[in-house]
């Protein structure tokens, strides 16, 4: 299914906005009227977008929310499967478990940058990169993702966008959840939650967790056997004290374990999912996190929070590249990299404004090793990798009357890299910069707001480290200056909720990822460009237990200017950024309570070099899943890429490589629940 002609695009855009823009706007005096009026109504969201809790249609923002039923039963349990399900979310095709390099609003980095565009966050803990960008979504409350700059509030790495993960609360009431499943090539998954009171009142605790294991789909005419099985296990411990009625402090520790085979990798021009490898293939990978987030309550109103998180991540990999019986190719890592971050804030309100001030800091230590053989030569490189970050930062909501509110802040942050290769020698670089942040906001009436926002993005600069030709070079911070207009509220007794925004970014110093030969990777930041789209999203309760959902993301990104070396890329698409992603949801829940949905979702071609020479066609994949409670109990079925859709992408670093897309996946799930 390929999105590419304009006027595909237009159409769906014109169509989807005639349903919301309306109805959304116009309708609230019918929605007034007691004859229109109805018993169902879609449930209030409330968010902590902007690190303070308001219902999601007040945040002057692009703002999708998933809640922890819907991931349940949609059966979502990787990043990965958020693509497109949320609308302008994909992620580079890389085909590594814990290795997720996002996309959003065009823009993306580079796996060897050790930095990402994206801002993960797994209950305040971050990660800054796309080594561990992954989650087993187990346990959670609700996922929500901030479209645009967030650096004013949340730093560097939330140049375009975050993805908050949200467990559920410990609290009095005990709960217990745990799921089977058997599914396709073999599945086996086990999940279990379980999360109650240690001392009434005072301390609880809770212990999530998954094992995971699935044979492979690629052949190995070689060995006769798969490469690319997986073996994924996943905890997460949990501990919440509330001494008093002011003082809270939440510590968990989080693990992912990684047993697979090879990556979904296989030589461009080849048969589809064939390979005759010599060199075993894995992923030994290991990522753990662990934190403190604690707050007190003053009697003046004033909460100080401070939030501690240490991350640690162990990349481990090796993979064979050529493909063939005769080992002649292969590439591996054994990187470690480590981030202890500190965040302290103080919120109060002043009059009908709420506020925060806080103070972050950062340290990344990380040990580089990427090791190749290009027979008959083997190359060892690496180094260390130091980074530090210490940023001031305030944001204030500020209503001038019942119908005028405005939203300000600013980050200042200095940020430095050093680099000290394998074998001597050390480079290092500071850079200072602010990133402001400020959106107005009109009631147009009881339901329905209207908001213009500008915001500056800042994504940190660093060095080549395995560019060791060219004396390890260095590249400049990315910087974005967003603007931002957008229409969102309730809509027909809350039968509707929907969000339309529409923006434009001018990028300076855009970092770019080049592959110009087998096994050559750097990051450039010699282009400027300019992003522009937009983003709808829609929940509508159609009576009689019918529900449509949807959210689609239209973003044109191309380079203004871009000179690499001879080549000129003005003009072309940035690499990775699908021009039209998203979704579309239909479900029916029977006054049994047994459901039935069945979920599109999509995405245009996206290019995988800067040359646009090499792409992935875009591709639509139809979700199916039924499912009946009785009881504690429930069972389900379901199929994914029910009709089995290929969307290789073929042409990854330098025409090489092809990553290969998962095949159809059935199976079913038996869930208890206390």
């Amino acid at each position: 299914m390929n999105y590419a002609p304009d006027s595909v695009l237009r159409t769906v855009f014109i169509a989807l906005s005639a349903l919301a823009c309306p109805a959304a706007v116009y309708a609230q005096t019918a929605s007034d009227s007691a004859e229109n009026a109805t018993s169902i109504a879609l449930p209030s969201v409330v968010v902590t977008a902007d690190k303070i809790e308001r219902p999601l249609e007040m945040v002057p923002a692009s703002v999708a929310v998933i809640d922890g039923q819907d991931l349940e039963q949609s059966g979502i349990t990787t990043m990965e499967q958020l693509e497109g399900r949320i609308g302008g979310l994909s992620f580079q095709p890389f085909g590594q478990a814990g290795m997720k390099a996002p996309v959003m609003r065009g823009v993306t980095a580079g796996i060897h940058s050790y930095s990402s565009s994206v801002l993960l966050l797994v209950d305040d803990v971050p990660t800054l990169m796309a080594q561990g960008f992954e989650n087993s979504l187990l346990d959670v409350d609700r996922v929500e993702v901030l479209r645009g700059p967030q650096s004013t509030l949340y730093g560097r790495n939330a140049e375009t966008g975050v993805v908050a993960i949200h467990s559920q609360q410990m609290e009095d009431t005990p709960r217990a959840t745990v799921t089977t499943e058997l599914g396709s090539r073999d599945k086996r998954d086990v999940r279990f939650a379980l999360s109650g009171p240690l001392v009434a009142n005072t301390l609880y605790g809770s212990v999530s967790g998954s094992i995971a294991r699935q044979s492979g789909f690629i052949h190995n005419t070689y060995t006769g056997g798969d490469e690319d099985h997986t073996h994924h296990k996943y905890l997460n411990l949990g501990l919440r004290w509330t001494p008093t009625d002011a003082d809270e402090v939440v510590t968990r520790y989080t693990r992912q374990d990684y047993n697979d085979g090879a990556a979904l990798w296989g030589n461009a021009g080849q048969p589809s999912d064939r390979v005759a490898s010599t060199t075993p293939s894995w992923n030994r990978s290991l990522g753990q996190t662990f934190s403190i987030n604690a707050s007190h309550l003053f009697d003046t109103g004033l909460r100080l929070r401070s939030i501690t998180a240490y991350n640690d991540y162990q990349d481990k990999v090796l993979q064979d590249s050529d493909f063939m019986p005769v080992e002649r190719l292969y590439i591996g890592r054994d990187n470690h990299m480590r981030t202890l971050s500190q965040e302290l804030r103080v919120e109060g309100q002043l009059g009908r404004a709420d506020w925060l001030v806080g103070l972050y800091g950062d340290h990344g230590n990380n040990d580089l090793r990427n090791f190749a053989l290009r027979s008959p030569v083997f190359s060892d490189y690496g180094g260390r990798l130091k980074t530090d970050s210490v940023a001031l930062f305030t944001h204030w909501n500020v209503p001038f009357n019942d119908d005028w509110s405005v939203s300000a802040g600013a980050r200042i942050e200095r940020m430095s890299a050093g680099i000290t290769p394998t074998g001597g020698g050390h480079s290092s670089q500071d850079w200072t910069y602010v990133s402001p942040k400020l959106s107005l906001q009109y009631q147009i009436n009881a339901s329905n707001q209207w908001y213009i926002s500008a915001s500056r993005g800042v994504r940190a600069g660093g060095y080549n480290i395995f560019v060791s030709r060219l004396n390890y070079p260095s590249y400049s911070p990315e910087d974005i200056w967003s603007y931002e207009t957008g229409l969102k509220g309730w809509a027909l007794d809350k039968q509707l909720r929907y969000s339309l925004a529409a923006y434009v970014m001018k990028i300076d110093n855009m970092q770019v990822q080049m592959q110009p030969a087998v096994g050559v990777i750097y990051t450039a930041s010699a282009a400027k460009a300019t992003s522009k789209g937009v983003e709808l999203d829609l929940d509508y309760l159609l009576g009689a237990g019918w529900q449509v959902t949807t959210g689609v993301a239209f973003n044109h990104t191309t380079y203004d200017s871009f000179q690499d070396g001879a080549t000129n890329y003005a003009g072309n698409y940035n690499t990775f950024a699908p021009r039209l992603n998203g979704h579309v949801d239909l479900r029916y829940t029977a006054p049994q309570r047994w459901y039935a949905q069945g979920s599109v979702v999509g995405t245009s071609k996206i290019y995988l070099d800067a040359g646009n020479r090499y792409e992935r066609n875009g591709y639509g994949l139809l979700n199916l899943v039924v499912g009946y409670p009785f009881g504690q109990w429930e069972v389900a079925a379901y199929a994914n890429n029910t009709l089995n859709k290929k969307y290789d992408a073929e042409g990854y670093n330098a025409g090489y490589y092809t990553i290969y897309s998962p095949p159809r996946e059935v199976g079913a799930r038996l869930t208890w629940r206390m």
